[in-house]
């Protein structure tokens, strides 16, 4: 069996403090590299998930791994009443709360510290749960989704938006070079935690993207997956229902 990726390879500490240490570290630069590393595309990916969970007129969301809140925020516009935005990292999350207080939202976003595997809300209590770049952190896959599964009411919308590699040439190639060497470069850079961004590049290689994950959705017992790849590959969209 591979071993894990991990932030940190020379921690004794679990994927799941690791996580936490990383994004505390790099959470008062974080927005500000998501948008250079990204080239701001980030941000149009997240419009696109909004729109696919408001076609499901949702009351109340739960986006899991909200780290600053962008994407709780944003599903404002879906309409719901209660936004939860739930994070394991107390840094990400009071730049959240800043942000929400600063747009008045603090009556219809709740933002939380909490565990994606270990959820402390009862059985059915979401019509949509959503997720940006946050599941290939899950120390178990499984028991992560297993948890968004159980949360969700009967019929309820899942959206994850997720990078992956490229599969076609010379996207692949090129994709291949950038997060290899760039994207670590900018992070030492801007951030000077270059192996939070060695560790990005190389959990999105190792996650189990396009028919493969949406097989695990499945296994889980959620029904009617999609997967939407995004910008030639370099991210993708996967929608499913409980």
């Amino acid at each position: 069996m591979s071993k894990p990726v991990v932030p940190y390879k020379d921690s004794k500490l679990g994927k799941k403090q690791q996580v936490r240490q990383m994004f505390d570290n790099i959470s008062g630069r974080y927005d500000g590299l998501n948008r250079i590393i990204t080239f701001g595309i980030d941000q149009k990916w997240r419009r696109r998930l909004v729109r696919l969970v408001g076609k499901t007129k949702p009351k109340s969301v739960l986006d899991i791994a909200t780290g600053t809140g962008d994407l709780a925020l944003a599903l404002t516009q879906t309409g719901a009443d209660r936004i939860v935005g739930l994070d394991l990292a107390p840094g990400m999350l009071e730049v959240g709360r800043k942000k929400v207080s600063e747009k008045n939202l603090d009556a219809r976003i709740e933002m939380v510290l909490g565990d994606s595997e270990a959820l402390e809300f009862p059985d059915a209590s979401f019509d949509a749960a959503t997720v940006a770049f946050g599941v290939r952190n899950f120390e178990d896959l499984e028991k992560g989704l297993a948890e968004i599964y159980r949360v969700l009411k009967p019929g309820g919308f899942l959206a994850i938006l997720e990078t992956s590699v490229p599969s076609k040439q010379p996207m692949k190639l090129g994709y291949r070079i950038y997060s290899k060497y760039i994207l670590p470069l900018m992070g030492k850079l801007f951030s000077r935690e270059a192996s939070a961004y060695h560790y990005l590049s190389e959990s999105a290689a190792a996650f189990p993207s396009g028919e493969n994950f949406n097989n695990i959705l499945g296994k889980i017992g959620f029904i009617g997956m999609k997967h939407r790849p995004q910008t030639f590959g370099v991210a993708a969209i996967y929608t499913a229902t409980k």
